[in-house]
């Protein structure tokens, strides 16, 4: 993966006060009828509190009879000012301070309880207030009592919420929406739904989802473009209307469906450390209409509060586990306080990054704890091991590394989360680097490997995943697979394992004598049943052998496949076994590849290359001493695709402005490697913006 540079994390000042105050409090009322029995009792709380604003939370139980309508009145005792509320509508008029109620809260029965709550700035002191009155009686703490004491609570940095009231099973709810995808750079891209090339989400396409196995949808959602400006952060009405619509659509379909703010991430909440009043009062406000709009929908919709959390202006990643913390908290807390099906709501939880490290897993397992809401889903995301999942320092391979990279991370998040009754969603997977419009950058039959794998070692783990398509798997404009057999394959791991083996691809020398050709078969569990051509069914023995795990191709049949040995491939088999997808393996007759001299400049510079059948799998770049030349210095090899790129129709190799960037003046050797096993060189000499190229 990409190295940290882990900074020793400065303990940051708490300014973090707990309950500031819990009034208990009682007396009688007279609300529209002066025979009728009143009585209140009011608790008040901040439980966060930072340089210069503060959340606080207020609970009024009626006592009395009976109320449909109310106002609850206040003074603040040292000059605080409420700066977005929830849940109720909050006027001031100096320190005096009147929240009075929304529509769907305005009845209050015979002890019931209706909560709201607000962030406020403060300067000095933040000092309680001590008196209330509800519909302009004072509350007091029983109905025609005496006064209750006001107890002392120390102050805590422990934030408490109290566990959500009913509510569904979270790990069912999580292993109800296996298998999940996500509807990529849609709702989510910049500056609106089709701005990344994406074409408008229709009914078919969600239509289209379900019925190709997926039980749940993640709609990442950017809401930045769509805010108005402070105080009141009021989301666009024509963008609300159209998530809800998709969420409908998607409901209706009977899918899971998870909405979040996605890039708000690093546009503006990754400033929070620095701005903490603005980002917060923002992020509330964005959250409490989002809550507000979709209180009243299906359990079946979950909400994700921070796609990949990121932060600016940190002394590492402990304090930026801290802000998250901060965020996460007032999430779940104005979620749970907006009412309707919002209180026993999934709620899903990121890490920091959503990454996988264990420091960020207990980070968000101490969190949660805190919490105390049974309601809770963990969230991260999976990528895979780096050199692989772009094609770096000669990660070419579904090898020993990835497997264990992968295993060790599903490991951590079982054992920290999965293991203690917390579910988890894998909210984003696939490969770094797959895309259908940069063909080859990974092999097919290695990814195919890593999809198959993450399938089972999600699975046995418990683990939901949510594929993530930013188009590359479903084609959004037909609403078919792009890679048909890739989905096959996904699509039975959810629910057994396919076998594989050592490559898709038998290479055979376009000249010279044929000879047999033998594959290891990596079985995962099943059994070896028959090798085809089409509809054609190949002998055993004739044509193939099957010992222990070797799979050999006899000279007979390598002769009869290859045909007129035509460059590229000649033959197409599919493996079969007793359980699982067929394995694929291609029959290519090549020559090695040839390369002729070039000049250029280094914003364009092509190697003339004959492929001759064969196909580039990576390329190293050598100074004359040895040592690595180009970016990532700390290997040879170089990145595919982002410095170098083949173009087999045009039969050139491109050398990307960006490999130049890093190559300080005069000769550097190339090597390229070939999926046959071939490896050729080649010579490049750069003079400023000036290169030179010749085959070696």
């Amino acid at each position: 993966m990409i190295s940290r540079h882990i900074r020793k994390a400065h303990r940051r000042v708490a300014l973090v006060a707990g309950a500031v105050a819990t009034l208990l409090v009682a007396g009688t009322m007279v609300a529209g009828n002066a025979q009728a029995a009143a009585g209140c009792q009011v608790a008040y709380t901040a439980p966060a509190q930072w340089q210069g604003g503060f959340t606080a939370d207020v609970t009024v139980t009626n006592l009395g009879d009976a109320i449909n309508g109310w106002s609850l009145t206040w003074t603040f005792p040292s000059g605080q000012r409420v700066t977005q509320a929830w849940n109720a509508t909050v006027t001031s008029s100096g320190d005096q301070v009147t929240a009075r109620n929304l529509s769907y809260n305005a009845a209050i029965a015979t002890n019931a309880t209706v909560s709201f709550g607000f962030n406020g700035s403060w300067s000095g002191s933040n000092t309680a207030p001590t008196s209330f009155a509800l519909n302009g009686v004072t509350c007091t703490g029983s109905v025609g009592g005496t006064p209750t004491p006001t107890p002392t609570v120390p102050p805590s940095p422990t934030p408490t919420t109290s566990p959500s009231p009913g509510g569904g099973d979270a790990m069912a709810t999580v292993a109800a929406m296996q298998p999940g995808w996500n509807l990529g750079n849609t709702l989510d891209a910049i500056p609106n739904e089709t701005a990344w090339g994406n074409p408008l989400v229709t009914q078919a396409l969600l239509h289209q989802v379900k019925s190709q196995g997926y039980n749940s949808i993640r709609l990442p959602v950017t809401w930045n473009d769509h805010q108005g400006p402070a105080p009141a952060y009021t989301i666009d009405a024509v963008w609300l209307s159209r998530v809800r619509q998709v969420v409908d659509w998607a409901l209706a379909e009977g899918l899971y469906v998870m909405i979040n703010l996605h890039h708000d991430s690093w546009q503006w909440i990754n400033g929070y450390p620095g701005d903490r009043t603005n980002v917060m009062n923002r992020y509330t406000a964005l959250w409490t209409q989002i809550a507000t709009t979709f209180r009243g929908h299906s359990s079946k919709l979950v909400f994700e509060n921070i796609n990949e959390p990121q932060f600016t202006g940190t002394s590492g990643d402990a304090q930026s586990d801290e802000v998250l913390r901060e965020l996460t908290v007032a999430f779940v807390r104005l979620v749970r306080q907006s009412g309707g099906n919002n209180a026993t709501r999934l709620l899903v939880l990121p890490t920091l990054n959503t990454n996988s490290n264990q420091s960020q897993l207990d980070a968000l397992a101490t969190t949660i704890s805190q919490l105390r809401d049974t309601n809770i889903a963990a969230t991260v995301h999976f990528y895979g091991y780096w050199p692989f999942s772009v094609n770096i320092a000669g990660g070419t391979r579904y090898d020993a590394n990835v497997e264990q990279d992968m295993v060790d991370g599903f490991n951590r998040v079982r054992d920290t989360f999965v293991a203690k009754g917390i579910p988890v969603i894998i909210g984003e997977w696939a490969l770094l680097s797959y895309d259908y419009t940069r063909p080859g950058i990974i092999e097919r039959g290695e990814l195919l490997k890593y999809f198959e794998a993450v399938g089972y070692q999600a699975r046995i783990r418990k683990l939901t995943t949510m594929l993530w398509d930013a188009g590359s798997f479903l084609n959004r404009n037909d609403l078919q697979w792009r890679d048909p057999g890739l989905y096959a394959l996904m699509k039975a791991s959810w629910t057994t394992r396919s076998a594989t083996a050592s490559s898709d691809q038998i290479y055979v020398r376009r000249t010279g004598t044929i000879t047999s050709k033998s594959l290891t078969l990596n079985l995962n569990g099943a059994s070896f049943q028959s090798l085809r051509q089409g509809s054609t069914v190949l002998t055993n023995g004739s044509d193939y052998t099957v010992s222990g795990n070797t799979l050999t191709l006899t000279t007979a049949a390598v002769t009869r496949l290859v045909g007129n040995r035509a460059p590229g491939v000649n033959a197409n088999l599919e493996a079969h076994f007793s359980q699982g997808v067929p394995w694929p393996i291609s029959i290519i007759s090549y020559d090695p590849p040839t390369q002729s001299a070039a000049t250029g400049t280094t914003n364009s510079f092509l190697i003339p290359t004959q492929f001759r059948g064969d196909q580039l799998a990576t390329m190293e770049a050598r100074y004359a001493d040895g040592s690595a030349a180009g970016p990532a210095n700390w290997t040879t090899y170089k990145e595919f695709w982002s410095n170098f790129q083949p173009d087999y129709g045009a039969n050139t190799i491109i050398l990307k402005p960006e490999f130049f960037a890093e190559v300080r003046d005069g000769a550097v050797t190339l090597t390229f490697h070939f999926w046959s096993g071939t490896q050729i060189t080649y010579r490049v000499t750069k003079t400023g913006t000036s290169v030179t190229g010749s085959a070696t």
